[in-house]
């Protein structure tokens, strides 16, 4: 998937979200869902890399389940930055919407990728 259509794509999963878990994720607007899924995507390419880089061991003892973690702690920093417009009630919230992020995005990016096999 292309940056822009995830962008959309993920602004969208937010509103949707927040219409599904009214009492414990809100999302203000359109425009601030826009605004979260751009300060998610630019967290997810500066600092997502070097906290899985430390939390690496963790990971690997995990089999893979501490990353669920890291993009609850993602979507946890989006809050603080974007403010009162988009909110978690509790961490398991953060950790609920980031595992049903985590499967739409890889929903959208397995249907939009073309797979080219060679014999």
């Amino acid at each position: 998937m292309k940056f822009w259509q995830r962008i959309i794509v993920n602004a969208l999963a937010f509103l949707a979200l927040s219409g599904f878990f009214r009492t414990s994720f809100y999302v203000e607007s359109v425009w601030i869902a826009l605004g979260a899924s751009l300060v998610l995507a630019l967290l997810n390419m500066t600092v997502k890399p070097i906290l899985f880089l430390l939390s690496l061991p963790i990971t690997i003892l995990s089999l893979g389940f501490f990353s669920i973690v890291i993009n609850a702690a993602m979507l946890s920093l989006t809050s603080a930055i974007v403010g009162s417009g988009f909110y978690f009630s509790s961490f398991w919230m953060t950790m609920l919407v980031a595992l049903i992020l985590s499967m739409i995005n890889t929903f959208f990016n397995n249907r939009t990728t073309v797979k080219i096999y060679r014999d």
